[in-house]
């Protein structure tokens, strides 16, 4: 029984990735999504539930922050309205569409090879993330850099070595595949803190706001798993 619920798991998120970004305006070069970022510790967002219920966040809302201890969320949609986003904000996002990627098909890969469910489950909260990204890049007629590249391959050289080398730091055991995905959320958390400085645009900031959560969540989930 757990050995297909893990198998759905994947294909729920492969599949999530299958849907592809629609094409856009200019291509716009992406930073590096894990090179050189401080690390942040797990503080839980404001729909945080230690436990394997619902936490629900400001306001109520069922949809706003849910999270557990697996690390799974649930984000709302886009509700906010379209805003303006300068050339670096663009730039932001399409590295942003890429950490994404990267998180989801590392923690597929790790899912493969070890029996730890959170990396099947924090895959899929991915493949939604990316989901939302790429919407966000078809609003802003920004190009998506994922559009059809297989599990594991980035246009970007930089977003590649980086991938390739998180990848080979999990294949050294459960552990070491999660303090991977320790430094991914960290990384993810310091990124999107960023990002949001200076930043004026309601739906973009929306989205980011709600990725930074997710990433909190998925940040003490993995610790947790550690600890075990």
């Amino acid at each position: 029984m757990r050995t297909t619920t893990r198998r759905a798991a994947v294909l729920v998120a492969a599949g999530a990735l299958g849907l592809s970004g629609l094409a856009a305006a200019s291509a716009m070069a992406a930073a590096s999504p894990f090179a050189g970022h401080p690390v942040v510790a797990a503080t839980p967002g404001p729909g945080w539930s230690d436990g394997m219920g619902s936490g629900y966040g400001k306001g109520g809302s069922a949809m706003m922050g849910i999270g557990a201890r697996d690390g799974s969320c649930l984000e709302a949609p886009i509700a906010a309205a379209k805003g303006t986003l300068s050339e670096a904000q663009k730039t932001t996002l399409v590295a942003m569409a890429q950490e994404e990627k990267a998180a989801h098909d590392l923690y597929t890969a790790f899912a493969g090879k070890y029996d730890a469910i959170v990396f099947d489950r924090i895959a899929a909260s991915e493949a939604r993330h990316l989901t939302t990204v790429r919407t966000l890049l078809s609003r802003y007629g920004v190009a998506d850099p994922t559009t059809g590249e297989p599990a594991g391959k980035f246009s970007d050289p930089a977003a590649q070595a980086s991938y390739d080398t998180l990848l080979a730091q999990g294949q050294a055991g459960q552990a070491a595949a999660l303090q991977v995905g320790v430094t991914v959320e960290q990384t993810d958390i310091a990124d999107l803190t960023a990002a949001l400085g200076g930043l004026s645009a309601p739906d973009v900031t929306q989205v980011y706001t709600q990725l930074r959560m997710a990433s909190q969540h998925h940040l003490a989930a993995f610790q947790n798993w550690s600890t075990r």
